[in-house]
C-alpha cells in the first residue's frame, strides 16, 4: 500500500494537539507565529490559531481504498483518544437538525415496520444471496464471463426491500469483517449502507434502488486486478498501486460492454474515488463533475473500507471513519452528506459492541428514529464481565442501573472483547 503525503484544509475549531500544520488561510508573516510550519503542542497554540485564522492546512498521509488517515507520526493520538475527542462534534451534528440542506428536501418519510429481530433471519437470506452472487460476479468475469445485471438487480432488490421494513438488521450484518473475504463483503456492505443512507436522505423507492446497484457494482473492476496484487499482505509499490487505481476504469468498460447496464451504475464504478477538491482518480474530478450517487458511494466506500479488516489493516471502529469523514468533509466529500451520512450511521451503530459507563457490556440492537444517540442496548456482560440474562434497554426511557445511575455508553469495544462476538448473535438470530 502506498503512501502519499496530502495537505487537509480543516477549521481552527477541528485543530488538535499534535496535528501538522502546514499552511494558514492568510501569509504567515501576517500573524504572530514565528514559524512557517509545525506540530501543536498545546491547546495555548490551538487558541493562537483560533484568534487569528478561519481555516488552516494540515499534513495527511493519504492511501489507497479511500481511508484519509491521519499521519500517526504527526498525530502522536492514539484512534481511540481522538474518536473521545470528536465525539461532542459529531454528537452536535447529528443533533442538529439544521445541518443540512438535504434535510428539508426529502420527498418520502420511512418507518420501521417490523423490528429489527424479526427481520433478522429474513436479512441473513438476502445477505447470503448477495455473499453467493458477488462471488459469482468475481469469478465469473476472471474467466471471461459477462457480468448478469438481472442477478445484481434481484440481490439489491431483496436488500432493498429488507431495509424498507427494517433498517437495522441488515446493518448489523455489515458488522461482519473477515479480511479473507473482503472484497466480496466491501461490496455488499456498500450496497447495504448506500440503501440505508438513500432511505435516511428520504429518496424515492425507485432511486434507492438504482444507488443500491451503483453500490453493489461499484467495485467490479477489481475483478481484473490481479490477485497477487488484489490480495497483497504488504504495502504496495508504486506500480502495484497504480494497478489498483486501474479498478475504476476497469469497472466502467466491464458494465460498458453489457446492453442492459443503466449509465448510473457506470457513472459510479468509475468516480466513486473522485474527490471534491479534484485530488481523486482516474480523472481528477471537481465536485461539479461528479455525480449525486457517486458522492453518496464515495462516502460509503470510504466509511466501510475503514472499517473491514484487510489483507494489511485491521480495520478500526466506526468513531474513526467518522472522525475521518467528518475532518474531510468540504474538502474530500460534499459537506451536507457527509453529515448526513454521520446522522444516518449514528455514533454506535446497529451491532457495535459498546462497555457501559458502569461497567456493563452490551450490543446496540437498534437506533431510535429521531434519537441515534440513545439507541436500545442488549446487555450481555454485567460489570465483573461475566455473563448475565440477556435484556434490552432503551437508553432513551433513561433506564437506570440497580445503583440508580441512568445507563450511557462509555465506548466502542472491538469485536471478540471479554469473550462477545458479534457473529454468535446474529447466528441464533437475536432471540432476546
Amino acid at each position: 500500500m502506498v503512501i502519499e503525503r496530502k495537505e487537509l484544509k480543516i477549521s481552527v475549531r477541528d485543530l488538535e494537539i499534535g496535528m501538522n500544520v502546514v499552511k494558514l488561510d492568510r501569509p504567515w508573516i501576517e500573524t504572530n507565529f514565528l514559524l512557517q510550519g509545525f506540530v501543536i503542542q498545546d491547546q495555548q497554540e490551538i487558541d493562537a490559531f483560533m484568534e487569528q485564522c478561519e481555516f488552516v492546512y494540515i499534513e495527511l498521509l493519504v492511501s489507497e481504498e479511500a481511508d484519509y488517515t491521519l499521519d500517526r507520526r504527526n498525530i502522536k493520538m492514539g484512534l481511540a483518544t481522538r474518536g473521545q475527542r470528536i465525539r461532542p462534534t459529531i454528537e452536535h451534528s447529528i443533533e442538529n437538525t439544521n445541518a443540512s440542506s438535504y434535510k428539508n428536501n426529502k420527498k418520502v418519510s420511512y418507518i420501521n415496520k417490523i423490528p429489527v429481530q424479526k427481520e433478522m433471519a429474513v436479512a441473513k437470506t438476502s445477505y447470503e444471496f448477495a455473499r453467493t452472487t458477488v462471488k459469482g460476479i468475481m469469478d465469473g468475469i476472471r474467466i471471461g464471463r459477462l457480468i448478469e445485471i438481472k442477478e445484481a438487480k434481484e440481490v439489491v432488490n431483496s436488500i432493498v426491500d429488507s431495509i424498507l421494513r427494517n433498517n437495522d438488521a441488515l446493518m448489523w450484518l455489515t458488522r461482519l469483517k473477515e479480511k479473507d473475504e473482503y472484497t466480496a463483503e466491501h461490496s455488499i456492505n456498500v450496497c447495504i449502507l448506500s440503501v440505508t443512507f438513500a432511505r435516511h436522505l428520504g429518496l424515492e423507492e425507485d432511486e434507492i434502488r438504482r444507488i443500491g446497484l451503483s453500490g453493489f457494482l461499484h467495485d467490479v473492476g477489481k475483478a481484473k486486478i490481479p490477485i497477487e496484487v488484489l490480495a497483497k499482505p504488504g504495502r504496495f509499490t508504486d506500480e502495484e498501486y497504480n494497478i489498483m487505481k486501474d479498478h475504476p476504469l476497469f469497472g466502467r468498460d466491464l458494465l460498458m460492454g453489457l446492453h442492459e447496464t443503466e449509465q448510473f451504475t457506470i457513472d459510479v464504478a468509475y468516480s466513486h474515488h473522485e474527490r471534491i477538491d479534484g485530488s481523486g482518480y482516474p480523472r481528477g474530478l471537481h465536485s461539479y463533475q461528479i455525480s449525486y450517487y457517486s458522492l453518496i458511494v464515495s462516502i460509503v466506500d470510504t466509511y466501510d473500507a475503514i472499517t473491514s479488516q484487510r489483507c494489511y489493516d485491521m480495520g478500526r471502529s466506526s468513531m474513526d471513519a467518522l472522525d475521518i469523514i467528518y475532518k474531510c468533509r468540504g474538502t474530500q466529500f460534499d459537506e451536507n452528506l457527509a453529515i448526513e451520512f454521520i446522522k444516518c450511521i449514528g455514533i454506535y451503530p446497529p451491532g457495535a459492541i459498546v462497555e457501559m459507563t458502569n461497567g456493563e457490556v452490551g450490543l446496540i440492537l437498534a437506533n431510535n428514529d429521531g434519537n441515534k444517540l440513545k439507541p436500545k442496548v442488549i446487555l450481555v456482560l454485567d460489570a465483573d464481565k461475566k455473563n448475565t440474562k440477556e435484556r434490552v434497554v432503551d437508553l432513551k426511557n433513561s433506564v437506570c442501573d440497580e445503583q440508580g445511575k441512568v445507563y450511557k455508553i462509555s465506548k466502542e469495544l472491538p469485536n471478540g472483547k471479554y469473550g462477545v462476538d458479534i457473529k454468535d448473535y446474529i447466528k441464533k438470530g437475536l432471540i432476546i
